[in-house]
């Protein structure tokens, strides 16, 4: 069995790179909150993006996008509003999600990038 934590650097580090490549700047990447992980922090224009970075080897027993219950994005709000209160953002912000799929290889199937996921 692979060892997990491989899978999850090299999806963070794919999605860090498709954010780059979009003009996104990394602010802080695995923040840690009371709450939680934020895994990256960026900033598109002027507002604050917190990417929630989900990777599957396959997707044979469901997508990544499947991993984002309600339980889950309501952690990631509490986050975000914690790092906005440390740090005293008054912009706007939004929660983001890179979902990524790899082959058995680990080379890359898919990764999308969805904008905007909650509330």
């Amino acid at each position: 069995m692979e060892d997990r934590t491989l899978v999850w650097k090299k999806g963070e580090r794919l999605a860090r790179e498709d954010l780059e490549k979009k003009g996104y700047q990394i602010l802080a990447r695995n923040y840690r909150t009371k709450y939680a992980e934020i895994d990256l922090i960026a900033k598109q224009g002027g507002a604050l993006v917190f990417v929630e970075v989900r990777t599957k080897k396959g997707e044979l027993f469901g997508s990544p996008e499947e991993t984002l219950n309600q339980r889950k994005l309501k952690k990631l709000w509490r986050n975000a509003l914690a790092y906005v209160k440390v740090k005293r953002w008054s912009g706007p912000y939004r929660i983001d999600a890179i979902c990524i799929v790899l082959n058995p290889d680990n080379t890359l199937k898919r990764l999308d990038h969805h904008e905007n996921i909650y509330p």
